[in-house]
C-alpha cells in the first residue's frame, strides 16, 4: 500500500544525504516534495501541516546542526515524526475480563466478517485464550453463513444464529452460550450499512447496553482513503470506539487513511488486515510501519513471521545435516516450502533494511519467486533416491527430470551446481560456529 509514497519520500531524502549541515536552504526543497507526496497519498491536509511543521522545527534545531551526519539525522527526524503521527506505539487489545466482549462495527464491504475470524485466530494463537464468534448481521444472511463456515474451518465455536432472530435476541442468548462453551473472548460481528444512519447507530447502541463490550473496533477499508477517516469520526461520536482494524492494506491504496486516522480521530489502529487468509492479520506497530515507508526495514516483524511458520526441530535437523555434509535436495525442498509460508522471497525482501531499491530492480529480472517455483518443480520430478543423493543424476536422469518438470536440462544442471555451491558455503559457516543453537531461518 505504501510503495508509491515510500518511493517518493526516499527520492526526496536522497537530496539531503551527504550534506555537511542541515540548513533551511538545503531542506526547503525536500520538505516541499515530502509535503506534496503526503498530499498525493491522500493524507489529511491538517495532518500534513502538523507533520511538516514539526519536522522543520526539529531539523533546524541546534543539536542537529552540529551532528556529524546531518543527512542521516534528518531521515531519523522524519521517521520519528511519522511514528508520532501513526500513534507512537502499539496499543494492546483489552481481553482481561472473562468473558471479554469485542464488537466489530463498520460499513458494509469493509471486511468485518473476515476480520472477526482473523481476530479469533490471533486471540487463540497469540493470547492463548478461547475465542467464540457471534454472527449478528441479520440483514445479510450470507454474512451469517460465512462466519459459521470460517468458524468450522478453523475450529472456533460459533453461536448458531438462525434466520429471523433479532440482534438483541442473539446477544442475550449468546451470553449463556458463551458460558456453556467456556468462551473467554466473544467476538460479535455486527451489521453494517452502505452509510452511517440512525437505524444502524440505534441498533449498535442497544446491543452495547445488553452486553457491555471491552472493545469496540471499527473495521475500516484502507482503500477508501479520507472517507475512512470520516467514517471513523461518525462511529466514534456515537459509540466511543476503542480501536481500529484497517483492512485491505495489501491493496494499492495510497496509504493516506493509515497516516491520517490516528491524528485526526485520536483512535488507535490496533490491527492491519494484510491479505485474504485467516492468518493475514498483523498487530499495528507505528515504528515498524514508519521503518517500512522509509526503507529501514522491519526485521522484528520478519522474525515474528519466521517463528510462526518455521519448524524449529526441522531447522535444527537441517543444521546438523549441513554440519555432517548430509543436507539433501529433499531438505532443500522443505526449506523452500517454509520460505513460501513466509510469503516468498520478494515478500521477505520488503522487511529488510535498504531492500526497497533492490526489490524494484528485481522486477525487471526473473522474479525470485518464479525461480523458486521452477526449482520446486525440478526437485518434485526426482525420485526418492535422486532427492537424497544428487550424485546419481547422470545425463539421462537429468533429461527425464527436465521433461517431467517442464524445464530445460540447463535448468536442472544450474540447480545442481547452485545446490552444491550453497551446501559448501553453508557447511563452512556452520563449522565456523554460525549454526550454534540451530538455524532460525530458511536456507
Amino acid at each position: 500500500m505504501f510503495e508509491n509514497l515510500s518511493d517518493k519520500i526516499m527520492t526526496s531524502l536522497k537530496k539531503v544525504r551527504g550534506q555537511h549541515k542541515i540548513s533551511e536552504a538545503n531542506i526547503e526543497e525536500v520538505i516541499k516534495e515530502i509535503r506534496l507526496s503526503l498530499l498525493e497519498a491522500d493524507v489529511n491536509f491538517k495532518v500534513v501541516k502538523i507533520f511538516i511543521d514539526k519536522v522543520k522545527e526539529k531539523a533546524l534545531g541546534q543539536d542537529v546542526l552540529t551532528n556529524v551526519n546531518p543527512g542521516q539525522m534528518f531521515v531519523k527526524i522524519v521517521h520519528d515524526e511519522l511514528v508520532n503521527v501513526l500513534g507512537g506505539g502499539a496499543v494492546e487489545i483489552n481481553v482481561r475480563e472473562n468473558p471479554s466482549v469485542i464488537f466489530l462495527v463498520g460499513l458494509q464491504g469493509a471486511g468485518k466478517t473476515t476480520s472477526a475470524a482473523k481476530l479469533s485466530l490471533y486471540i487463540r494463537q497469540k493470547l492463548n485464550k478461547k475465542p467464540g464468534l457471534v454472527p449478528a448481521d441479520i440483514y445479510r444472511p450470507a454474512a451469517i453463513d460465512q462466519l459459521q463456515t470460517l468458524g468450522k474451518q478453523n475450529n472456533i465455536p460459533t453461536f448458531p444464529t438462525q434466520v429471523g432472530m433479532k440482534p438483541e435476541e442473539i446477544l442475550e442468548k449468546a451470553k449463556q452460550w458463551a458460558r456453556d462453551n467456556m468462551v473467554e473472548v466473544v467476538i460479535v460481528d455486527t451489521a453494517g450499512r452502505l452509510q452511517i444512519d440512525e437505524d444502524l447507530m440505534g441498533e449498535l447502541g442497544r446491543l452495547k447496553e445488553i452486553w457491555t463490550p471491552q472493545e469496540i473496533l471499527l473495521v475500516a477499508d484502507a482503500m477508501l482513503g479520507q472517507q475512512s477517516v470520516n467514517v471513523a469520526e461518525g462511529f466514534h461520536k456515537r459509540l466511543n470506539l476503542t480501536g481500529l482494524v484497517l483492512t485491505k492494506v495489501d491493496g494499492d491504496a495510497r496509504g493516506g487513511a493509515a497516516l491520517s486516522i490516528r491524528e485526526v480521530t485520536g483512535i488507535p489502529i490496533k490491527f492491519l488486515g494484510v491479505g485474504e487468509k485467516v492468518s493475514a492479520l498483523e498487530v499495528f506497530h507505528p515504528d515498524r510501519l514508519a521503518g517500512r515507508i522509509l526503507d529501514m526495514g522491519d526485521v522484528l516483524s520478519l522474525v515474528e513471521k519466521a517463528q510462526e511458520v518455521i519448524d524449529e526441530k526441522a531447522a535444527r535437523d537441517s543444521a546438523k545435516k549441513l554440519m555432517k555434509n548430509e543436507f539433501t535436495l529433499e531438505d532443500f525442498l522443505t526449506q523452500i516450502q517454509q520460505l513460501k509460508k513466509m510469503g516468498g522471497f520478494e515478500s521477505i525482501l520488503k522487511f529488510l533494511p535498504g531492500m526497497g531499491e533492490l526489490s524494484k530492480q528485481l522486477k525487471n529480472m526473473t522474479p525470485p519467486d518464479a525461480e523458486m517455483k521452477k526449482i520446486e518443480a525440478i526437485i518434485r520430478s526426482m525420485t526418492y533416491q535422486e532427492r537424497h543423493n544428487h550424485k546419481i543424476l547422470n545425463a539421462s536422469r537429468r533429461m527425464r527430470i527436465a521433461q517431467g518438470s517442464g524445464t530445460q536440462v540447463q535448468d536442472v544442471n544450474k540447480l545442481i551446481k547452485q545446490f552444491e555451491d550453497a551446501k559448501k558455503m553453508m557447511g563452512g559457516l556452520m563449522k565456523m560456529g554460525m549454526g550454534r543453537g540451530g538455524m532460525k531461518f530458511p536456507f
